[in-house]
């Protein structure tokens, strides 16, 4: 059966395929849709996890226990997940295991570019890279055997582009995997040192063999062309630009597994060729291989190691080498297309209490998720955003450094899933090492930026079930915070009120500004409002609040009813009384 897919649904319908039992997972773009889709088959466990590292501990379980199992993440998951990554190298597998990574080149939703190849080159893991989705689906389903095969966790690389683009994939049937015995194996299973010891000769061996595995593997293979003196050697996304620029007029070599690498195999190509290239998005890993050879190799003198590729970049750069003709030209003047920068949505619940924390010239150290919008004009709300569950953490060691004053005047906001993921341990931090930091939860009540997916304070599983749902207040007077209140941001006064009193005391305390998130689908919009130009006086205050609804135009406030969802936030600002219920025709 031949379906058209994006990379990440190839991925599950592969990982499916392939006898796959238990998918546990965070959410987080471009890797998102893998966990959504397996999701979708009710013979197989499904789940979001409160972050990476559990996620990848729980596949772990499942494979310990003869399940074959998946995590999927982003990038930035991965170091999360670093430290049972690096020994679930030691002890190998049961139930085979994949470990789905989707790395963001050119950072179109996360806060750096980072290449997962590292980590599979430090935890001594292979990992496989598809070039589209027709290899996501085999690359994904031929992983379990891998990983049964040479007993270790295997990474499947995505990227944004391959995740997220579409192209016809051949879809085969499931396989009945039984589960595997298990058997206590405490020398390969439990690594304290003595064991430890044990299992590193074995890591090595295992390099070894699945070295000399690559030089013949299917997920590495050379294309020769009949008539040319130009070799190159590629990857990912990066072969199909390649192939679209110069077709079969030039000698290729894809690597679909850029851990282990091979070397007879790139030997044997490069002696094929008088001109080698290596073309790679991000970090110079291939390329570093090839010099390590002692072949000569160009590759980041002409591609820069930031951001994404494109058949542009790669036509551009052998230009300038002289091995292609001139591009041809676009006919007439390129369209111009208006910018459209990233904002919270109109009604969003922490615009109130942003607004708030600007108007009282509080410092605000941010986290990650769509509250980090509140750093772009005109809120600029925030002074820092690093992590998952830094702002809490990072909140302690400013109030530390810096004394009262400091404690006075800042705080930290993150969200109700980010604080499950990583926020809570800083939160104990703040109480037990005793600063009087003030931190916020913007509880919008469920996980936004990724899509709406459930987490453990939302009352709801993966399929949508009723779960056990964290009482947040509850969990913050548990972790040592005496004082915990609850605010609606829709109420500016209320706001104002609990964000000094708190600032005021002397004792660590908590904010949670609970509020919907307006896109929600059992959150209805209250009648649009509308601005009296007779009223408004062009004080623009209606504006601090970056509200994409409002606008100005003749130099008064206008509100659009198709994008306002009547929070009434704007109409508190309003000194004038011109903001209100809409006037009927």
């Amino acid at each position: 059966m031949k379906k058209l897919l994006i990379g990440n649904e190839a991925a599950a319908w592969g990982l499916y395929h392939g006898g796959l039992g238990l998918v546990s997972s965070y959410p987080g773009t471009p890797s998102t849709e893998i966990t959504e889709f397996l999701a979708l088959h009710n013979d197989i466990h499904s789940e979001w996890a409160p972050n990476e590292k559990v996620a990848m501990e729980a596949a772990f379980g499942a494979s310990l226990a003869g399940m074959r199992s998946v995590c999927a993440m982003k990038h930035v998951g991965l170091n999360v997940a670093a430290d049972p990554l690096f020994t679930l190298s030691y002890t190998g597998v049961t139930g085979g295991m994949v470990i789905c990574v989707a790395d963001d080149p050119a950072m179109h939703s996360s806060q750096n570019e980072q290449d997962s190849r590292h980590y599979a080159i430090a935890a001594k893991v292979p990992m496989l890279e598809p070039s589209d989705s027709a290899e996501a689906y085999a690359f994904a389903r031929s992983a379990f055997d891998l990983s049964e095969k040479y007993d270790t966790p295997v990474i499947l690389r995505m990227c944004t582009r391959i995740a997220h683009s579409q192209c016809s994939v051949e879809l085969g049937e499931r396989e009945n995997v039984p589960l595997k015995e298990y058997v206590k194996q405490p020398s390969k299973y439990i690594m304290m040192p003595a064991y430890a010891k044990q299992r590193h000769p074995i890591v090595e061996e295992r390099t070894a063999a699945l070295t000399a595995y690559a030089e013949d593997c299917p997920y590495n293979r050379a294309e020769y062309a009949a008539h040319s003196d130009i070799g190159i050697i590629t990857s990912g996304c990066s072969y199909l630009y390649t192939k679209e620029v110069f077709g079969d007029t030039v000698s290729i070599l894809k690597i679909g597994m850029p851990n282990p690498l091979p070397v007879r195999l790139i030997q044997e190509f490069a002696s094929s060729v008088k001109k080698l290239y290596v073309i790679e998005e991000l970090d110079p890993i291939i390329e570093n291989h090839i010099r390590s050879l002692g072949i000569s190799v160009k590759g980041k003198e002409l591609f820069s190691a930031i951001g994404e590729f494109s058949q542009k970049t790669i036509r551009e750069a052998f230009l300038s080498e002289g091995l292609l003709l001139q591009a041809p030209q676009p006919q007439g003047p390129s369209p111009s297309v208006p910018g459209r920068p990233p904002m919270m949505c109109a009604g969003c619940p922490h615009r109130g209490m942003f607004y708030t924390l600007v108007k009282n010239k509080i410092s605000v150290l941010g986290d990650i998720g769509c509250y980090t919008l509140g750093a772009v004009a005109p809120l600029n709300a925030l002074d820092s955003t690093l992590c998952m569950g830094a702002s809490v953490s990072g909140l302690h060691g400013f109030n530390a450094a810096r004394g009262k004053e400091a404690e006075k005047k800042t705080v930290a906001v993150i969200g109700d899933s980010t604080f499950m993921h990583s926020g809570m341990t800083g939160l104990v931090n703040i109480a037990y090492n005793a600063t009087n930091s003030t931190v916020i939860i913007l509880d919008n009540s469920i996980t936004g930026m990724t899509g709406h997916q459930q987490n453990p304070t939302t009352g709801y599983n993966i399929k949508g079930d009723p779960a056990a749902k964290v009482d947040l207040e509850a969990l913050c007077r548990a972790l040592g915070i005496q004082r915990v209140r609850v605010v609606d941001p829709y109420d500016l006064k209320a706001c104002e009120e609990a964000v000094l009193e708190e600032l005021a005391v002397e004792e660590p305390s908590v904010i949670i500004s609970r509020r919907p998130c307006v896109l929600l689908k059992y959150v209805k919009p209250k009648t649009p409002l509308a601005a009296d130009p007779e009223k408004c006086r062009g004080c623009r205050k209606c504006m601090k609040l970056g509200c994409p609804a409002i606008s100005f135009r003749n130099g008064k406030a206008c509100i659009d009813a198709t994008l306002c969802v009547g929070c009434g936030v704007c109409e508190q600002l309003c000194a004038f009384g011109a903001i209100g219920g809409r006037k009927e025709a």
